[in-house]
Order: C-alpha cells, then structure tokens, then sequence
C-alpha cells in the first residue's frame, strides 16, 4: 500500500433513533459485548494506520474522557460536520496521507485487511457489506480516501456519500470491495440488540458490576445495572439501576 494511512472513527452523532439508551451515554460508547462501539472500531482502524483520529460532538465531554488521550480528537464545536465535513475539519491533522474511514456506530468482527490490500492510493475504494451495491443506505463497513480526495472536502456540514461517493461512482474514480461477515448498524434498539446477540452467540449480556437474579432471555444488562428476583427479560435491555428497560419487539 502506497504511503502512510491514517485512520478516523466517526463517532459525532446524536444517536437520536437509539433513544432512550443515548439519554444515559453517547452511541458510541454504547457496549457491544461489554466493549464500547468506539472502541471496537478503533481495534479494527489501528492495526492498518500509522494514527486514529475520532470526531466528536454530541456528548463529546463523554467520549473524549473514555478515550483518555488514546486518539486524535476533532471537536466539531458549533454543529456537527457529518462524514465528508469531519473529514474536512481533518485536513491539517491528515497533512497529505490516505484515509481509511469507518463508523464508530456500527459492529461487525471482520476484518478490514481486504479493504486495504492492493490499494493503489489513488482509487476511491469502500467496503459494503454483503454482496449489495453501493448507494445512500448501503452497509458501508469502511472506506479509502486518497490524498486527492481528501483535499477537495471541506469542513462543512456535508456527507461522503452525496460529496463524494456517488459522484466518483459516475465518473468511474470508486471501487467496491464486499466484506463476508454480520454487520450492524446499531442505530435502533432493536439493531443494537442484534449486535450483541451476534457477538454472543446468542447467549444474553450481562455487563461487569451487574447484579442479574432473576431470568434472562436473549436480553443485555448494562454494567451497574439490576435485574431482581422474580424478574423475566426477554428481548431485552436493562440499562441502569433505576430500572430503564428497553423492550425490543
């Protein structure tokens, strides 16, 4: 692969479809297997660049202390920036070297290895996963950006997919690469459940510090969170020791 490669996890949403979750803690630092999204995303950036950076915005405090200095941080102060816009805001800290990009939202244990082999540093190249074409709502697990591409987005709010994306489709400049595996996009409780139960095998989640008494079914328990006795969870998320439950239907 030609080059340097840095590395950026989109992490600025508001994380509004995952509500009422998102009230107690950002979408990203949302657990998957008692693991933070971000930070099952930054595991599958780090092995393939020289630097992370990570965008924040919503509930940035948060985020940024959960990271304790193990990423470049890109505060998008006034607004959020979207994915081109983040790239943008980037540009200096980037400083000429490809991008490799992916959601900070999503979870999915399979490997960006075949992303970047035999990149020419040159092409737009993004992974979907599952053998679907690219397009607005495609699954996209990651993304390369040359040098070229980089320098010509701005930090305004604005998305890779209309900025870039379907523009380099047209004039013949992207290619796609399918990734095998589960993926998922955790924006809704019924998503992030998924995740979870893909991560486990199915097996219920219960996270560290969690008291559990009574019955689980297919259900996650957050750390610190209770379930007492006499309680059956099925389809379920118990997210703190006041009790929220998300019930997945």
């Amino acid at each position: 692969m030609p080059g340097e490669l840095a590395g950026l996890v989109v992490a600025a949403g508001a994380g509004s479809r995952l509500r009422p979750l998102t009230r107690l803690r950002p979408k990203t630092l949302c657990p998957v297997a008692n693991v933070a999204l971000v930070d099952h995303a930054m595991a599958r950036v780090q092995p393939l660049v020289t630097e992370v950076a990570v965008n924040v915005h919503h509930d940035a405090d948060q985020v940024a202390e959960h990271l304790a200095g193990r990423a470049h941080l890109s505060h998008e102060v006034e607004q959020a920036l979207g994915t081109a816009g983040a790239v943008g805001l980037l540009r200096p800290w980037i400083d000429g070297r490809g991008l490799l990009v992916v959601n900070g939202d999503a979870w999915t244990p399979t490997s960006l290895v075949p992303l970047v082999e035999g990149w020419d540093g040159e092409t737009l190249r993004v992974a979907v996963a599952w053998p679907e074409p690219l397009g607005a709502g495609a699954p996209v697990a990651g993304a390369l950006l040359p040098p070229a591409e980089v320098a010509r987005l701005a930090p305004v709010p604005s998305g890779l997919w209309g900025t870039s994306w379907r523009p380099a489709l047209a004039e013949g400049r992207l290619e796609t690469v399918n990734l095998d595996g589960p993926f998922v996009d955790c924006g809704t409780p019924g998503d992030y459940l998924r995740a979870n139960l893909l991560a486990s095998g199915g097996e219920s989640v219960v996270g560290d510090d969690a008291v559990v008494e009574g019955e689980l079914v297919r259900s996650v328990v957050w750390p610190g969170a209770r379930v007492e006795e006499g309680e059956r969870l099925v389809d379920a998320i118990r997210a703190d020791r006041q009790g929220m439950t998300v019930l997945v239907r």
